[in-house]
Protein backbone atom coordinates (compact mmCIF):
# COMPACT_ATOMS: atom_id res chain seq x y z
CA UNK A 1 0.00 0.00 0.00
CA UNK A 2 1.29 3.48 -0.73
CA UNK A 3 -0.49 6.21 1.44
CA UNK A 4 -3.68 4.13 1.91
CA UNK A 5 -4.04 3.20 -1.43
CA UNK A 6 -3.97 0.16 -2.74
CA UNK A 7 -1.84 -0.38 -6.47
CA UNK A 8 -3.15 -3.54 -6.98
CA UNK A 9 0.79 -5.68 -6.44
CA UNK A 10 -0.14 -6.36 -3.15
CA UNK A 11 -2.39 -8.93 -4.40
CA UNK A 12 -0.18 -10.70 -6.84
CA UNK A 13 2.84 -10.65 -4.77
CA UNK A 14 1.53 -10.83 -1.23
CA UNK A 15 2.97 -8.75 1.89
CA UNK A 16 6.87 -7.82 1.29
CA UNK A 17 7.27 -9.53 5.19
CA UNK A 18 6.34 -12.45 3.92
CA UNK A 19 9.06 -15.76 4.01
CA UNK A 20 8.41 -18.52 1.78
CA UNK A 21 5.60 -21.15 2.66
CA UNK A 22 8.11 -24.07 2.01
CA UNK A 23 10.14 -26.43 3.80
CA UNK A 24 12.74 -27.62 2.07
CA UNK A 25 13.66 -30.93 3.66
CA UNK A 26 12.42 -30.87 7.21
CA UNK A 27 13.67 -27.23 6.90
CA UNK A 28 11.49 -24.18 6.89
CA UNK A 29 12.87 -21.75 4.46
CA UNK A 30 13.77 -18.28 5.52
CA UNK A 31 14.34 -16.68 2.09
CA UNK A 32 11.53 -14.01 1.62
CA UNK A 33 8.52 -14.46 -0.39
CA UNK A 34 8.00 -13.77 -4.11
CA UNK A 35 5.24 -13.48 -6.40
CA UNK A 36 5.14 -17.27 -7.70
CA UNK A 37 2.71 -19.33 -5.56
CA UNK A 38 2.61 -22.70 -4.47
CA UNK A 39 -0.25 -23.83 -6.79
CA UNK A 40 -1.87 -27.63 -7.27
CA UNK A 41 0.27 -27.80 -10.24
CA UNK A 42 2.80 -27.13 -8.77
CA UNK A 43 2.28 -29.34 -5.67
CA UNK A 44 2.11 -32.12 -8.36
CA UNK A 45 5.51 -31.43 -10.10
CA UNK A 46 7.25 -31.49 -6.68
CA UNK A 47 5.76 -34.98 -6.27
CA UNK A 48 6.56 -36.16 -9.70
CA UNK A 49 10.19 -35.04 -9.22
CA UNK A 50 10.62 -35.87 -5.71
CA UNK A 51 11.39 -33.34 -3.98
CA UNK A 52 11.55 -32.83 -0.87
CA UNK A 53 9.47 -29.74 -0.59
CA UNK A 54 6.03 -29.56 1.24
CA UNK A 55 4.08 -26.07 2.09
CA UNK A 56 4.56 -25.31 5.81
CA UNK A 57 0.77 -25.95 7.43
CA UNK A 58 1.36 -22.95 9.94
CA UNK A 59 2.15 -20.60 6.90
CA UNK A 60 -0.64 -17.68 6.28
CA UNK A 61 0.05 -17.63 2.61
CA UNK A 62 0.95 -19.82 -0.52
CA UNK A 63 3.67 -17.69 -2.08
CA UNK A 64 7.62 -19.39 -2.36
CA UNK A 65 10.99 -17.60 -2.51
CA UNK A 66 12.52 -17.11 -5.87
CA UNK A 67 15.12 -19.86 -5.04
CA UNK A 68 12.47 -22.35 -4.80
CA UNK A 69 10.54 -21.38 -7.81
CA UNK A 70 14.00 -21.47 -10.20
CA UNK A 71 15.05 -24.81 -8.41
CA UNK A 72 11.13 -26.34 -9.39
CA UNK A 73 11.36 -24.50 -12.78
CA UNK A 74 14.83 -26.43 -13.22
CA UNK A 75 13.45 -29.87 -11.75
CA UNK A 76 10.75 -29.08 -14.97
CA UNK A 77 12.97 -28.39 -17.68
CA UNK A 78 15.73 -31.22 -16.93
CA UNK A 79 12.92 -34.06 -16.98
CA UNK A 80 11.89 -32.72 -20.28
CA UNK A 81 15.62 -32.79 -21.71
CA UNK A 82 16.15 -36.32 -20.33
CA UNK A 83 13.43 -37.42 -22.23
CA UNK A 84 13.77 -36.21 -25.67
CA UNK A 85 17.41 -37.65 -24.79
CA UNK A 86 16.03 -40.98 -24.38
CA UNK A 87 13.52 -40.50 -27.56
CA UNK A 88 16.61 -39.87 -29.63
CA UNK A 89 18.67 -42.34 -28.00
CA UNK A 90 21.99 -39.58 -26.81
CA UNK A 91 23.35 -39.82 -23.37
CA UNK A 92 25.60 -36.92 -22.04
CA UNK A 93 26.50 -39.80 -18.97
CA UNK A 94 30.68 -39.27 -20.32
CA UNK A 95 30.34 -35.94 -20.28
CA UNK A 96 30.19 -33.15 -17.31
CA UNK A 97 27.06 -31.13 -16.50
CA UNK A 98 27.58 -27.83 -16.57
CA UNK A 99 25.31 -25.40 -14.33
CA UNK A 100 23.52 -22.26 -16.36
CA UNK A 101 21.03 -22.50 -14.51
CA UNK A 102 23.51 -20.99 -11.53
CA UNK A 103 24.47 -17.75 -13.49
CA UNK A 104 22.49 -15.04 -13.91
CA UNK A 105 20.00 -13.51 -16.06
CA UNK A 106 22.64 -10.75 -17.97
CA UNK A 107 25.27 -13.40 -18.42
CA UNK A 108 23.19 -15.36 -19.78
CA UNK A 109 21.90 -13.05 -22.53
CA UNK A 110 25.62 -12.24 -22.95
CA UNK A 111 26.44 -15.48 -24.23
CA UNK A 112 23.08 -15.52 -26.11
CA UNK A 113 24.25 -12.14 -28.22
CA UNK A 114 28.01 -13.42 -28.35
CA UNK A 115 26.79 -16.54 -30.57
CA UNK A 116 23.45 -15.41 -31.85
CA UNK A 117 21.47 -18.01 -30.29
CA UNK A 118 18.00 -17.37 -31.63
CA UNK A 119 15.11 -17.46 -29.04
CA UNK A 120 11.78 -16.29 -28.94
CA UNK A 121 11.12 -12.84 -26.71
CA UNK A 122 10.56 -12.80 -23.23
CA UNK A 123 11.60 -15.86 -22.24
CA UNK A 124 12.44 -16.23 -18.57
CA UNK A 125 15.84 -17.27 -16.94
CA UNK A 126 15.06 -21.05 -16.52
CA UNK A 127 14.06 -21.35 -20.39
CA UNK A 128 16.68 -19.14 -21.28
CA UNK A 129 19.41 -21.38 -19.47
CA UNK A 130 17.80 -24.32 -21.37
CA UNK A 131 17.92 -23.04 -24.60
CA UNK A 132 21.59 -21.73 -24.32
CA UNK A 133 22.71 -25.25 -22.79
CA UNK A 134 20.98 -26.51 -25.89
CA UNK A 135 23.30 -24.84 -27.68
CA UNK A 136 26.50 -24.93 -25.39
CA UNK A 137 26.30 -29.00 -25.57
CA UNK A 138 26.89 -28.25 -29.89
CA UNK A 139 30.00 -26.75 -29.65
CA UNK A 140 32.53 -28.66 -30.37
CA UNK A 141 36.00 -29.07 -28.32
CA UNK A 142 39.47 -30.35 -28.49
CA UNK A 143 39.65 -31.84 -25.51
CA UNK A 144 43.67 -32.56 -24.93
CA UNK A 145 44.60 -28.97 -27.27
CA UNK A 146 42.40 -27.27 -24.88
CA UNK A 147 43.71 -28.98 -21.67
CA UNK A 148 47.01 -28.63 -22.87
CA UNK A 149 46.84 -25.03 -23.44
CA UNK A 150 45.24 -24.45 -20.06
CA UNK A 151 48.25 -26.39 -18.28
CA UNK A 152 50.74 -24.01 -20.21
CA UNK A 153 49.16 -21.04 -19.37
CA UNK A 154 49.00 -21.73 -15.61
CA UNK A 155 52.74 -22.98 -15.84
CA UNK A 156 53.68 -19.56 -17.50
CA UNK A 157 51.33 -17.37 -15.58
CA UNK A 158 49.01 -15.41 -18.32
CA UNK A 159 46.44 -15.70 -20.15
CA UNK A 160 44.95 -14.35 -23.44
CA UNK A 161 43.66 -10.76 -22.25
CA UNK A 162 47.25 -10.56 -21.33
CA UNK A 163 48.90 -11.95 -24.48
CA UNK A 164 46.88 -8.85 -25.98
CA UNK A 165 47.62 -6.51 -23.99
CA UNK A 166 51.28 -6.78 -24.28
CA UNK A 167 51.93 -8.05 -20.48
CA UNK A 168 53.42 -11.12 -20.17
CA UNK A 169 55.43 -10.89 -23.25
CA UNK A 170 59.41 -10.64 -22.56
CA UNK A 171 61.39 -9.09 -25.29
CA UNK A 172 64.77 -8.93 -23.37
Amino acid sequence: MNNGFSTGEEDSRGPTDQICCLIDDGDRCRNPAGNASYSKRIQKTVAQRRLKLSIDPNAQHIYICDFHKVRIQCARTKRRRKDSEEDSNETDTDLPEVDLYQLQVNTLRRYKRHYKVSTRPNMNKAQLADTIMKHFKTIPIKEKEIITYFIYMVKSNSNKLDQKNGVGNDTT
